[in-house]
């Protein structure tokens, strides 16, 4: 198996360059199109001093930053970081804690998601996803015997995403859960998780998103304006159908790079939640393709990596590589699908291209973990190799 796995390729790299290449593209249209998409706001905003390029700055020291606990995460051996799964899975709850508490917690649009700590605002529910992504690893490896069973194997890591679950809620942050939900499952399924139990997990978890939805009336309101935006667009349907009117307004090749209309106030959340309108509407169907086409090779690449480093028996390596994996794909499909009226508004951001320092550091670093996951394989390929 290791014969085959050992190409000139893999054996000439120390490290998957295309994929550092996706990502570093990926990171500078992010800083582009936000900069693009925030003028307006940034403009007009008086607490800000009516700066253009405010969103733009933050966001070129957010990469900068993120680049740097990139690079030092990359120095940081796989088995090290399974040794540390379970205590950053505790910071992270501590972290979910911490901003329920009055004084704490900062509250914004009615949801209680971030700490402030002097001129940065921390989101722990974006480093929780990563937290969750080697805990949930790491559980999967140490409870391998027991993946058939529903109480060595099932209960216990279901009742602690039902404490992430519930401080989630309390935020709220709905779409947060969504995500993690999805990368533990995947993990346990990934993992080895009975077919049985897999099927019973999906049904609970269906029953459980449903009355999550009916019983909330914000959530139920959302789900009712989703389905029809036109009913009332100056009203609840106004933030889709103005994303819907951006999609439209590109075409095909957009109407260029800083003509966004929509962008104009008439967008909400344009540098944030709804930047892929802004990126249909200026660099038109062209342009989402193309940051579609880059999603599409990093998830792959993810789960190429997890499928070697499971050949060659790195199970928590395999595990946290795919687990990095479904997170970029299921929070790129929801907010894209978000954008485009295909799903209810989540208030997820698209990863390493939203405005935010949280979101930005988090998914820099969990692409770091899985390079270094890709350049120890490469190196235990390159000993072994005749």
């Amino acid at each position: 198996m290791l014969s085959t796995l050992a190409t000139p390729r893999l054996l000439r790299a120390e490290y998957d360059r295309t994929l550092l290449w996706i990502v570093l593209t990926l990171l500078a249209l992010g800083v582009v199109m936000v900069y693009s998409a925030s003028i307006a706001s940034a403009e007009a905003d008086r607490h800000i001093g009516y700066r253009s390029s405010y969103f733009f700055v933050r966001q070129l020291a957010y990469v900068a930053a993120a680049l740097v606990a990139g690079a030092a995460a990359f120095q940081i051996p796989v088995q090290r970081w399974q040794r540390l799964a379970p205590w950053l899975f505790g910071v992270g709850l501590a972290g979910l804690l911490l901003v329920l508490i009055p004084g704490l917690g900062k509250e914004v649009n009615g949801s209680r998601r971030w700490l402030s700590l002097g001129l940065l605002n921390l989101q722990p529910s974006e480093f929780m996803k990563f937290a969750v992504v080697l805990y949930a690893a790491d559980y999967t490896v140490r409870k391998a015997a027991f993946m058939h069973s529903f109480k060595k194997g099932f209960f216990p890591m279901g009742l602690v995403m039902f404490l992430v679950g519930f401080l989630l809620l309390r935020e709220p942050d709905f779409g947060a859960l969504a995500v993690m939900t999805a990368i533990t499952a995947a993990i346990l399924f990934l993992g080895g998780l009975n077919w049985r139990l897999f099927v019973v997990l999906m049904v609970l978890l269906t029953i459980g998103f449903v009355l999550l939805v009916v019983l909330s009336p914000y959530r139920f309101n959302r789900l009712v304006w989703f389905w029809n935006p036109w009913a009332d667009p100056f009203g609840k349907g106004y933030q889709l159908t103005h994303a819907l009117i951006a999609f439209g307004h590109g075409g095909w090749l957009g109407v260029g790079l800083g003509a966004s209309v929509e962008k104009q106030l008439y967008l909400p959340e344009a540098h944030t939640d709804f930047l892929m309108a802004v990126i249909a509407e200026e660099l038109g169907f062209v342009g989402v393709l193309f940051t579609i086409g880059l999603f599409v090779f990093l998830v792959w690449r993810a789960f190429s990596i997890g499928n070697r480093a499971a050949s060659m028996e790195r199970y928590f390596a395999a595990l946290t590589a795919q687990g990095v994996g479904v997170w970029f794909a299921v929070q790129t499909v929801v907010n894209m699908g978000v954008n485009m009226g295909m799903l209810p508004t989540k208030g997820l951001t698209l990863p390493l291209l939203s405005y935010g320092g949280s979101g930005i550091v988090a998914n820099v670093v969990a692409l770091a973990v899985l390079l270094r996951v890709d350049f120890e394989s490469r190196q235990m390929l390159r000993r072994r190799s005749p």
